[in-house]
């Protein structure tokens, strides 16, 4: 009996892999910068004026988003916070980054930074050119605006 219960564990395994791994055969590589023509820059929500994105992979509503968010020079990123954390690297400019109870930290190009889920935080564009930030997310995409007046 244990060995046909091993069998069947074994034979379902195999055939799962084999599964996963046809599908990471035929799904495509992806590469990009954040000047390719064929990126599609949208607007941010209202509360992050001067701000755009465009999504590399994955969707706004499903878990492990990549995408590329930009903020103008001299633009202010309200405070606010996300269900998810975020692994961020700048790609271009300087962005003064804050969260709640920390010291401001400036990013330059090529600098990483980790955002705690639901930490609250603000950023400001500096006024090297715009600042273009590459953004995983682990959970789906939100931002919720902390409107209360520190």
């Amino acid at each position: 009996m244990k060995a046909k219960i091993l069998l069947i564990v074994l034979l379902i395994t195999g055939a799962i892999y084999a599964q996963s791994n046809e599908s990471a055969m035929t799904e495509m590589s992806y590469s990009v910068t954040m000047n390719d023509d064929d990126l599609t820059w949208n607007p941010a929500p209202p509360f992050f004026p001067g701000c755009s994105f465009t999504v590399l992979h994955g969707d706004l509503k499903s878990p492990n988003l990549d995408f590329f968010f930009k903020v103008e020079p001299n633009t202010e990123v309200v405070k606010h916070t996300h269900k998810s954390p975020e692994r961020m690297i700048l790609i271009s400019g300087e962005l003064e980054v804050t969260y709640e109870g920390e010291k401001p930290t400036v990013l330059k190009a090529g600098s990483y930074a980790y955002g705690p889920a639901s930490k609250p935080h603000k950023a400001k564009c500096l006024n090297s050119g715009p600042c273009v930030l590459f953004v995983a997310m682990v959970e789906p995409f939100d931002a919720v605006p902390i409107t209360k007046v520190d």
